[in-house]
């Protein structure tokens, strides 16, 4: 438990002191966000905020991670390829903000060269677990186990690739993925702390305290957006350290804020689609919420509660499975 807080004090303090930088360097270079048509109007005035955070804060976590697991003498091949999973995931982010930079748009990687791209990243965890655990094609709820065997690599390159996604989609509003991630990684933390999971405990908790330090220039009105640089990422790497840590279905309590904002999407287009009409004034279900009059600062307050007793329950139906 001391290593979980020298890794959250570690990650946020190297988050604090390069967001100063790296900000200052996009507002010389003007690289800022572009903001959609179908945005909201009061998103308008949002144009020009510097984006691409999200790399002073994968910056952090791999420092942070690094330096708590060298103390912990847990630098493993194991916390290695976690790393390297969010470093790759941070590059295909990256290049996606850095061609809506360019084309000064909202139009980045195509859709399906995006996804190309997660489901090849989320390999890369996903054979190196088969290949160094022997049940690692099993996935648990308590005492109930199911075998997938070569079904598993298609399952947890979905939770994975999920997980990117869904995070992605979350970040919408000023500190609203950031927010709601410190509590997710937290509870990641916590359970990998529970399975013995000693390298994805102490990532996770480098991340919750990377995004606490990065909500001081995201929060509303923010100094800076993460970009799919790190929203991308830091999904990505929310499902690797499931999959890592064998809480794959676990996830779905942890995540189910960000499962609700996904849902949303696909209700919506699915009902425009088949009926031609909106159930959603917006989706995701946090512009929804916006339209109806919530202020950004009390939807991202909601959700992040939300978060937070969503990671609660999961420690509490983890301690249940281990009693």
């Amino acid at each position: 438990m001391i290593m979980l807080a020298v890794a959250f004090l570690l990650g946020m303090i190297l988050c604090l002191l390069f967001g100063v930088p790296y900000i200052d360097f996009l507002r010389k270079k003007m690289i800022g966000q572009y903001v959609k048509d179908c945005a909201p109007e009061a998103h308008a005035k949002k144009q020009g905020t510097p984006t691409t955070g999200g790399v002073f804060i994968v910056i952090a976590i791999m420092l942070g991670a690094v330096i708590a697991l060298a103390l912990a003498q847990r630098l493993t091949t194991e916390a290695f390829i976690i790393l390297l999973t969010l470093l790759f995931y941070t590059f295909a982010g990256f290049q996606d903000d850095y061609i809506k930079i360019k084309g000064k748009g909202n139009d980045g990687l195509t859709a399906k060269g995006k996804l190309l791209r997660q489901i090849a990243i989320g390999l890369l965890p996903t054979l190196y677990l088969m290949m160094s655990n022997s049940t690692a094609t099993d996935v648990s709820l308590g005492s109930f186990v199911v075998h997938l065997g070569w079904l598993y690599p298609i399952f947890a390159v979905f939770v994975i690739t999920g997980a990117s996604n869904a995070y992605n989609l979350t970040d919408g509003l000023d500190g609203l993925a950031a927010s709601t991630g410190v509590f997710a990684f937290i509870a990641c933390a916590l359970v990998g702390l529970i399975h013995g999971e000693t390298e994805v405990a102490i990532i996770a908790a480098t991340v919750s305290g990377a995004l606490l330090g990065f909500l001081k220039y995201n929060k509303p009105k923010a100094e800076v957006f993460m970009g799919d640089t790190g929203s991308l990422a830091l999904g990505g790497l929310l499902g690797t350290l499931a999959v890592m840590g064998k809480f794959e279905i676990l996830l779905v309590v942890i995540g189910a804020l960000f499962v609700m904002e996904t849902l949303s999407v696909i209700i919506q287009v699915t009902s425009f689609k088949t009926t031609g009409k909106r159930v959603f004034k917006m989706a995701p279900i946090h512009h929804h919420f916006e339209l109806c009059g919530w202020s950004e600062k009390k939807i991202v307050v909601v959700f992040a509660f939300i978060s937070a007793l969503l990671g609660i329950l999961a420690l509490v139906l983890n301690i249940k499975e281990i009693l």
